[in-house]
């Protein structure tokens, strides 16, 4: 059966307790930002992106279903310190469906291990290459981005995951 993206398929396998403090990374219009506060009623969700419309439209979202859980940061990911959150903060990184955008990818992934906590879990998801849908350039590997995590980050893969029929997905772990 072919499917796309489900956020809450994909949150589900994550195992959260109800008190997560979690960031997307490019978050655009929040669908894995949403369903992530949805699962942590007790926790905070951060939505980190570069663009003011997408965070607005977000945030509006995120009131009409109650969410108060959820906190927009307009920033830059890709350069030091640039999502302006705290050093060892978050016990949760999404970074769903941008590295194919980004020139920058290590600079931000360690963006991201920079405000992990030690044990903290970074999620990728992006396009599998052979994909016919989605972009047509840039996309990277779990392989490509794994190597970097390791070799680059000192981060390690420990698990890969269900993202659908046109998606790969895996879960590294900050030491």
């Amino acid at each position: 059966m072919v499917t796309f993206l489900e956020p809450e398929k994909i949150i589900e396998q994550l195992n959260l307790k109800q008190d997560c403090r979690a960031a997307e990374f490019g978050c655009g219009p929040g669908e894995f930002t949403i369903a992530l506060a949805r699962v942590l009623p007790k926790g905070m969700v951060y939505a980190l992106d570069i663009q003011e419309e997408p965070l607005s439209a977000l945030m509006g979202k995120a009131r009409s279903e109650g969410l108060l859980n959820i906190k927009i940061i307009e920033c830059d990911i890709e350069e030091p310190k640039g999502s302006t959150l705290q050093d060892d903060s978050l016990d949760l990184i999404l970074v769903t469906n941008i590295l194919f955008q980004s020139d920058q990818k290590k600079e931000m992934l360690r963006e991201a291990k920079r405000i992990l906590k030690p044990k903290g879990k970074i999620v990728v998801i992006d396009w599998k290459k052979d994909s016919p849908f989605g972009p047509e350039q840039n996309r990277v590997s779990l392989e490509e981005i794994e190597k970097l995590m390791r070799l680059e980050l000192d981060i390690r893969l420990t698990e890969e995951i269900e993202a659908g029929t046109y998606h790969w997905a895996a879960i590294f772990e900050k030491k």
